[in-house]
C-alpha cells in the first residue's frame, strides 16, 4: 500500500455535533470534511462503525455483527431531504452539549427510522431490493439475528429456543415469516447507513481525504457472527465459549485482562481459505479507503483463556497462521491497505510478519518519554518513514489531559529536555502536534481533542472502566477557526505534508 507523506485526524462519527444527539451522516461531518481539507489534511481516521448497542455498552469494539452498521449515525436531516421524514417528524429533544446520551439518543434515532421505513415502504424499492441481493451473504442473517434477539427481549442467542439457538431448518422458516416485517425493516435501516456513508465517503474522496477505518480482531459471543458459523470459533458443544481472548499478566495488571470474545478457531478458516475473514476485510473496505488493523498482534499468535477461568492468568499464546492469511488476501486483494495497530508487548514474529508484508506500524509519540527515551520505539528518532505517529489514540488520555495530571515532574522535564524548549500545560499540544508533524513517519494522525487543545474531560475511553465511555462529542461552538486551519497547513506546508 502506497501512503505518502502526508496528515489525517482522529475523530469518531459520534462525536460531530449536531442536533440528535449524538454526530452522524449528515451537515456536521460534511463540515467537518471541508475543515480537513482546508487545513491540508487527507485522512479521517474513525472508531469502528459497526453495530453496537447499550448491552455491550455502546462500545465500537463489541459489536451485534462485523458487517452491519450502526443506525445511530444515520442522519434525520438526510432522510427529510428524501421525503422519508417530515419537518414535524424531528422533535430534537433537549440532549446533554458535550457527551452522548446513547440510550436517550438510541431511542429518538430508532423512532424516527421506524417512521421513514413505514414512508419507505410506499415508494420505489428496486435500488433497495438491489442493495439487499449484493449484500446478502451477511444481511440476511444479521437482519434475522436482530429482529429473533429484539423479539425475545434482547436475550443472548444461547438463552434462545434451543430450535433457533441451533437453527434448524423448520424453525427458521417459522420464525422468518413471523418476523418478515421487522427483518425488512432491519434491512432498510442498513440500507439508509450504507447509502448515506457511500455519499459521504465519495465527498471526502472529491476532497482528496480518505478514510481510515478500524477493524476489531474479535468478535462479540453474542453476535450474528458466532450465531451463523459457530465452525470457526472455539465453542463447546451448547455453543457458549470453549476459549475466550485476553491479554497476560504484565506490568500494569497483576491477572492479566480477561476480554471474554471467543477465540477463532483459525484450522478450520484455513480450509475455506479464510472465506469469512476475506468478506470482512472486502466489506470493511466499503465503509473506508484504510482499515487499521486492532490488536495486530493477534494475527501472530493470540491468547486463549479457558473459559472457566474468572482471570487471564492460566492462558497460553497459540499461533495464528498469519503469514498463510496474508498472502491468501494478498492475492484476493492485489493490495493490502492496512495500518498495523502493534502497541504494547510485541515479540519478534510480530516485527516479522509486519515487515513481511510492508505494513505501517503505530508510533504513539506519549509513550516516548519514559527514562527510556533514548531508545524507546516512540521516540521521534527512532521512527522509520512505513510509521503512523500519532500524538494520542481512543485508549489514551488527551495530550492536555495526560501532561498536567498523569505523569512526573521528571517526565516533564525529560520532555523538555529532548524538545530542547520550556514545555509546559500551554504549550505541550502544539510541540507534540509540531513534532509528529515534522517527524520521518509517512504519516501523522492527531486526534480532534489534541488539535482543539482540550483536557482530560474529552478523553474518548478508559480501558478498564466499564462506564463512560464513547460518550465525548464537540459542542456547538467548537473552535475550528480559520486561524487554527492556516496554522495546521502552513505546519504541513513547511514539513512537506501537502
Amino acid at each position: 500500500m502506497k501512503i505518502n507523506r502526508s496528515c489525517g485526524a482522529l475523530l469518531h462519527i459520534s462525536s460531530l455535533y449536531n442536533s440528535s444527539g449524538i454526530g452522524d451522516f449528515g451537515p456536521s461531518a460534511y463540515s467537518f470534511a471541508d475543515y480537513l481539507s482546508n487545513c491540508g489534511m487527507t485522512y479521517w481516521q474513525t472508531l469502528p462503525l459497526n453495530y453496537t448497542d447499550g448491552g455491550r455498552g455502546f462500545s465500537p469494539y463489541s459489536c451485534l455483527s462485523a458487517f452491519a452498521g450502526n443506525p445511530l449515525f444515520i442522519s434525520p436531516e438526510i432522510l427529510l431531504k428524501e421525503d422519508l421524514l417530515l419537518p414535524e417528524d424531528i422533535t430534537n429533544p433537549i440532549f446533554e452539549e458535550h457527551h452522548v446520551e446513547f440510550d436517550k439518543a438510541y431511542a429518538y434515532k430508532m423512532g424516527l427510522l421506524t417512521k421513514a421505513f413505514e414512508r419507505f415502504e410506499k415508494k420505489d424499492a428496486s435500488e433497495f431490493n438491489t442493495f439487499c441481493s449484493e449484500h446478502a451473504y451477511w444481511l440476511d442473517d444479521f437482519t434475522l439475528f436482530l429482529s429473533i434477539k429484539n423479539f425475545h427481549g434482547g436475550a443472548w442467542w444461547l438463552e434462545w429456543p434451543k430450535e433457533l439457538k441451533n437453527r434448524e431448518a423448520s424453525a427458521i422458516t417459522k420464525i422468518k415469516k413471523t418476523l418478515e416485517h421487522d427483518i425488512k425493516k432491519q434491512k432498510f435501516i442498513q440500507y439508509q447507513f450504507f447509502k448515506q456513508l457511500n455519499t459521504l465517503k465519495n465527498y471526502c474522496n472529491y476532497k482528496n481525504i480518505k478514510f481510515i477505518g478500524d477493524m476489531p480482531f474479535y468478535v462479540s459471543h453474542d453476535s450474528s457472527d458466532v450465531w451463523k458459523h459457530r465452525e470457526y470459533f472455539k465453542l463447546s458443544k451448547d455453543g457458549s465459549p470453549a476459549k475466550v481472548a485476553g491479554v497476560p499478566p504484565d506490568m500494569f495488571s497483576e491477572t492479566g485482562q480477561l476480554w471474554g470474545m471467543p477465540v477463532f478457531n483459525w484450522s478450520a478458516l484455513q480450509k475455506t481459505q479464510y472465506d469469512w475473514w476475506v468478506k470482512r476485510v472486502k466489506h470493511t473496505l466499503l465503509m473506508c479507503d484504510i482499515i487499521r488493523l486492532d490488536h495486530f498482534r493477534a494475527f501472530s499468535a493470540y491468547y486463549e483463556i479457558p473459559a472457566s477461568e474468572h482471570t487471564a492468568v492460566n492462558g497460553k499464546w497459540t499461533k495464528t497462521p498469519g503469514n498463510s492469511f496474508f498472502n491468501t488476501l494478498k492475492k484476493m486483494l492485489n493490495d493490502l491497505p492496512f495500518i498495523a495497530e502493534d502497541l504494547g508487548e510485541i515479540d519478534q514474529p510480530v516485527i516479522d510478519l509486519i515487515e513481511k508484508f510492508r505494513l505501517p506500524g503505530m508510533k504513539l509519540l506519549q509513550f516516548a518519554f519514559s527514562e527510556h527515551t533514548a531508545t524507546s520505539i516512540h521516540s521521534p528518532h527512532n521512527y522509520k518513514q512505513n510509521n503512523v505517529v500519532y500524538t494520542g489514540t481512543h485508549d489514551n488520555n488527551t495530550l492536555l489531559g495526560w501532561y498536567t495530571e498523569e505523569i512526573s515532574d521528571e517526565t516533564r522535564q525529560n520532555i523538555s529536555t529532548y524538545l530542547n524548549k520550556e514545555i509546559n500545560h500551554s504549550n505541550v499540544n502544539k510541540e507534540f502536534i509540531r513534532k509528529a508533524i515534522s517527524s520521518v513517519a509517512v504519516l501523522a494522525i492527531l486526534p480532534v481533542q489534541d488539535l482543539l487543545n482540550l483536557g482530560s474531560e474529552a478523553k474518548m475511553n478508559r480501558p478498564g472502566s466499564l462506564h463512560g465511555n464513547w460518550q465525548w462529542r464537540l459542542h456547538s461552538q467548537a473552535p475550528f477557526t480559520e486561524e487554527l486551519a492556516k496554522e495546521i497547513r502552513n505546519e504541513l506546508t513547511l514539513f512537506n505534508r501537502i
